[in-house]
């Protein structure tokens, strides 16, 4: 057992080179993401200039096909048979184009009107569905680069800091190309309207097309600095169906008590992000520094990443989410009860960027503990470890999806004027709402449904050595039968 457990730590072992490739996957998820939930809704409303229902009809439909498309996915690619390239990586070579295309038609605006929210609705579903194919493989490859706890955690702590750093670029790229540019037709010295709403459209074009070719490189990264691992000794059984994968994954209690607690708190963040630029725009009066707050959020969470990884080393993870995730609620009700003033405003997105980085790194740091504890409890089930990460994706962007479709709504019953400088004031207090009380309340039931969340660092331990022992089990069996 002895010499065994040390052959599978030199063979698990990951080099800091491969837990680099490893993490610049990540990166077009979040840099895609990020600027379609800071920006899309404002380019909806102020640049393509769609009445907010249409706008909140494309913003929910998209994220709820999202949503559906990923245990779908999910269950496809838990059923992908071995390939000289690995069991995952097909799916991330062979979406990669089709995303990169679905995402600049997304951001170009057709030379007609009738039929445009079609147009807008059908690009965003696809270039969702992609990203999925894209994503789901890439979450589960976490699974399959080590079987080692902590060489997992470091790849995930890497994969985090550059996620954040994918958010840095999503914000910095699409806000500071499309940050000159206004389709504000109130401004003193605008003097032609439809000049300077050409100049948007083209701004938002340029920003997909910088966005995409970083998407490519990134996905060429990852295919050719990580090689994927094939478990060793795995038993030939039946792949799991749908139905049964769905009922393995949605019994195990420590996965739904994760879920649901992240479910919270993460839709907390998504209004947050989804009606930010919004806010700062309309309700704070900081139209030519939105682009640069929001920038300041992610560089924020960025440099943070490292630090509540060696947190979480120390503490424990659930510790972790308890202080980074509630760091931002006081700085969330600051922001709504002074007067607008610019240096509070960074100051606030300073601090929120912590949270962003805790928000960040924190699910995806303890979904392989689930996985772990899983296997443990069933080592006989195999071929699953997709589903628990598609899942998971599914609620959030089912949630994402109704918080994006609700507020746009709630700003059109509160009078949002499209293409307008400025708004009612209830569309301020509406604001104020969104970005604040609500997403306070949300932490709070979030956080009080983590406590209930079993696997802490002693449970962790106790997994790794039944894990050792299974692998142990299994090879043996393996060789004997061969």
């Amino acid at each position: 057992q002895r010499s065994y457990g040390v052959h599978q730590k030199k063979q698990n072992h990951l080099s800091l080179c491969s837990k680099l490739c490893y993490a610049f996957g990540g990166a077009p998820y979040q840099i895609t993401g990020t600027a379609l939930g800071f920006f899309l809704q404002i380019y909806l409303l102020d640049v393509a200039q769609l009445d907010p229902t249409y706008a909140s009809i494309i913003l929910f439909l998209g994220r709820v096909w999202d949503a559906i498309t990923d245990p779908t996915v999910g269950f496809l690619v838990s059923r992908s048979r071995w390939t000289k390239i690995g069991r995952m990586m097909p799916w991330i070579l062979i979406s990669t184009p089709f995303a990169v295309l679905t995402y600049i038609l997304i951001w170009y605006d057709p030379p007609f009107e009738k039929g445009k929210v079609i147009w807008y609705l059908i690009f965003y579903c696809l270039f969702q569905s992609m990203q999925t194919c894209f994503h789901v493989p890439y979450s589960a490859l976490t699974m399959f680069i080590s079987s080692d706890q902590k060489e997992r955690d470091s790849a995930t702590a890497y994969r985090m800091m550059i996620e954040v750093l994918g958010t840095v670029l999503g914000t910095a790229i699409q806000g500071q190309i499309v940050g000159g540019t206004s389709s504000c037709i109130m401004e003193p010295d605008v003097l032609n309207n439809t000049t300077l709403l050409k100049t948007s459209k083209r701004a938002y074009l340029i920003a997909s097309g910088v966005i995409s070719f970083i998407y490519v490189l990134c996905a060429a990264i990852l295919f050719f600095g990580v090689k994927e691992q094939k478990e060793s000794g795995r038993k030939k059984t039946e792949l799991l169906t749908f139905t049964q994968g769905l009922r393995a994954v949605m019994s195990h209690g420590p996965y739904v008590r994760l879920v649901l607690g992240f479910l919270f708190t993460s839709l907390a963040f998504m209004l947050l992000e989804g009606n930010f630029a919004l806010f700062i725009t309309y309700a704070l009066g900081h139209r030519k520094d939105y682009q640069n707050i929001l920038l300041v959020i992610m560089i924020s969470g960025t440099v943070t990443i490292p630090c509540w990884q060696m947190f979480l080393v120390r503490f424990g993870k659930k510790k972790a989410v308890y202080y980074g995730i509630s760091w931002a609620v006081p700085f969330m009700i600051l922001i709504i009860s002074v007067k607008s003033n610019l240096i509070i405003s960074y100051v606030v997105s300073v601090a929120a960027g912590v949270s962003v980085a805790a928000a960040f790194l924190l699910p995806w740091s303890m979904l392989p503990d689930v996985v772990d504890d899983f296997k443990v409890k069933n080592p006989n089930v195999h071929g699953y470890e997709a589903l628990f990460y598609s899942f998971y994706v599914f609620f959030l962007k089912f949630a994402s999806g109704l918080s994006l479709g609700v507020s746009t709504l709630s700003l059109k019953f509160a009078g949002y004027k499209t293409g307008e400088c400025s708004q009612p004031e209830a569309v301020s207090l509406t604001l104020k709402v969104l970005v604040s009380p609500i997403p306070v309340v949300l932490i709070a039931v979030g956080l009080l449904i983590l406590r209930t969340y079993p696997i802490d660092m002693e449970r962790r331990k106790v997994n790794r050595e039944q894990l050792l022992k299974i692998h142990i089990m299994s090879a043996f069996m393996y060789k004997t039968s061969s």
